[in-house]
């Protein structure tokens, strides 16, 4: 009686020790006395003590950052970039039997990768077009993961860090190229301004009438602003009907003769006197003293 509640206890003991709880998202991969038996799992699995040897594996999804890297591009810039890895494992039993750990293999070569993509881009590829590498980097640690049975799913460049003095240079090229667009607007606005200003003039010669309106438009404009002296120009074509009307109604009598201003050139400084003509003496005769 005692021997058999001893047996069962012992029984029990280590029916308990072979039970193994496998969560969701883990998998079981079984050894039988060396021999590889597969994965198990998720739920309730029982081993046989002594005879099966477990090794878990996670099945979630890992994100893995890449230290930074001393990397020099294509046109001998010293930069240094790290990047993030997300994988997870996609078959368990190569996951164990292929690589000792798949992690930290994923990790190696993902940083020599990315020393060896970075390498041949230039600056600007590194700066301006980050996801043409990033596509790269993925489908080259991708395709080398996929023995391992593990599925990458991003590789994304997160930093970039040049030297200082390549960040001014570049600070002094982004303003000297902001200038040069400047300017060619510039010159575009001023192009389609006088290209518009000879059309106008263009119309504005066809119509005599519209020049003189413009040149009124423009005196109101000048009566607007708050100035103290204003200079009105008044051109030829446009008084010349005026004075031709005044002419007609001044009487003729009272035509007024033109006024002659001497030129300078031609005045004289001092106005000169007549001088007196000059008598010869007459000689006084010996006759009077004798």
């Amino acid at each position: 009686m005692l021997l058999g509640i001893i047996v069962a206890a012992l029984v029990l003991i280590v029916l308990i020790a072979s039970l193994r709880v496998v969560r969701e998202y883990e998998r079981l991969v079984i050894f039988r006395l060396g021999r590889l038996r597969g994965a198990i799992g998720p739920g309730l699995v029982l081993l046989l003590p002594y005879l099966d040897r477990s090794v878990r594996v996670d099945m979630r999804v890992v994100t893995l950052t890449i230290p930074p890297q001393e990397v020099i591009t294509r046109d001998n810039v010293t930069a240094r970039v790290n990047a993030v890895v997300m994988f997870k494992v996609a078959d368990p039993v190569r996951s164990v039997m292929e690589v000792e750990n798949h992690a930290v293999a994923t990790s190696q070569y993902a940083q020599t990768t990315l020393r060896s993509v970075v390498g041949r881009a230039d600056l600007d590829t590194l700066l301006a077009h980050r996801a043409d590498l990033n596509e790269d980097l993925y489908r080259s640690i991708a395709q080398q993961a996929v023995p391992w049975g593990v599925e990458v799913s991003v590789v994304e460049i997160k930093d970039v860090e040049i030297p200082e003095l390549m960040q001014r240079a570049m600070a002094r090229q982004a303003e000297a190229e902001r200038e040069r667009r400047a300017k060619v607007i510039s010159a575009h606005g001023e192009l389609e301004a006088s290209t518009e200003l000879r059309d106008a003039a263009l119309v504005l010669s066809e119509a005599p009438g519209s020049l003189q309106l413009r040149y009124l438009q423009t005196l109101l404009e000048l009566g607007a602003d708050q100035n103290s002296t204003v200079v009105f120009p008044l051109p030829m074509d446009i008084i010349g009907p005026v004075m031709g009307a005044l002419k007609n109604f001044a009487p003729e009598d009272e035509a007024v003769a033109p006024i002659s201003v001497p030129s300078p050139s031609t005045t004289p400084s001092s106005t000169a006197h007549p001088r007196p003509p000059q008598t010869a003496a007459t000689p006084q005769e010996d006759d009077d003293h004798e």
